[in-house]
């Protein structure tokens, strides 16, 4: 694989010392499989070489542990810092790490977004090419912390093809916008569901809604992933599908959506000169 160069990140904002690129996840609503599809992702980047990890920045409903099988607590050498856990090739944080998984976040949004920061920047990340970020649903604080306080060398917006998802997504969409953050694509998840009996294919959240969209606002369609009985069984049992199954024709999917996104990436201005990020 060749170098992964850093991308400039919205603002006056520099990329972190041991992160080239940070790629936030994000939806306007819940529901359409944005986890699924960052963790896969990120197995899918890593699948090509690069040094990848997962950051769960859904502090109210953290779900990355559980798909990547995770348990324990992460070690910290110093009492300060905390070395991020590790499955499947993949460095990972998330506040679902540090409570018990029973524990409801009962916080307030500052707590919330005072969360995020530490998790990201206390967390000893280790020559990352690229940090996948899940964010939380919708457009609401912690959004809001990335935009001012976390270099993103870009975003994705995750939807299913319905009309009432892609309302949302639009919201998502122009969010990023305002906030300074390059959009590099919409993933259209769950769009179509193929019969594992008989082979019928059937659109059962509607068709074409991430084409369109994607069409009316001008940003790449980077793929459509199917509703899959084994993406869902794959990720409750802490193995997604592109590292359980890496030679099935859905892991390939989602190997091509990584590409895609990697030359959007790279279509993005390099991050300013006399940044260190040489990392290795």
């Amino acid at each position: 694989m060749p170098k992964v160069l850093a991308r400039a990140p919205q603002g006056e904002l520099k990329p972190l010392p041991q992160v080239r690129n940070i790629i936030a996840v994000g939806s306007g609503k819940g529901g359409v499989g944005k986890s699924t599809v960052a963790v896969n992702l990120a197995l899918a980047l890593a699948a090509e070489g690069a040094s990848v990890g997962v950051l769960d920045a859904d502090i109210y409903g953290p779900s990355v542990p559980m798909m990547l099988g995770l348990s324990g607590r992460p070690d910290s050498p110093d009492g300060k810092s905390i070395e991020p856990m590790r499955a499947h090739g993949l460095q990972a944080m998330s506040i679902g790490l540090l409570v018990d998984q029973d524990t409801p976040m009962i916080w307030r949004g500052p707590m919330a977004t005072s969360a995020l920061t530490q998790l990201l920047n206390e967390t000893r990340w280790e020559a990352l090419d690229y940090l996948v970020v899940d964010l939380p649903p919708g457009t609401g604080d912690i959004q809001l912390t990335m935009a001012q306080k976390i270099p993103v060398a870009g975003a994705v917006i995750v939807t299913t093809p319905q009309d009432i998802a892609t309302l949302d997504a639009r919201k998502a969409l122009k969010m990023f916008e305002k906030l300074g953050i390059a959009v590099l694509g919409l993933v259209e998840n769950m769009a179509v569901h193929v019969c594992s009996n008989c082979g019928h294919a059937e659109h059962v959240f509607g068709e074409g809604g991430g084409e369109r969209m994607a069409a009316q606002y001008g940003v790449p369609l980077l793929g459509s992933l199917p509703l899959d009985a084994a993406i869902r069984e794959q990720g409750d049992a802490g193995t997604p599908v592109v590292a359980a199954r890496p030679d099935a024709p859905v892991a390939a999917q989602w190997r091509a959506l990584a590409a895609r996104l990697v030359a959007e990436l790279e279509k993005r201005p390099r991050a300013p000169a006399g940044i260190d990020l040489s990392l290795r």
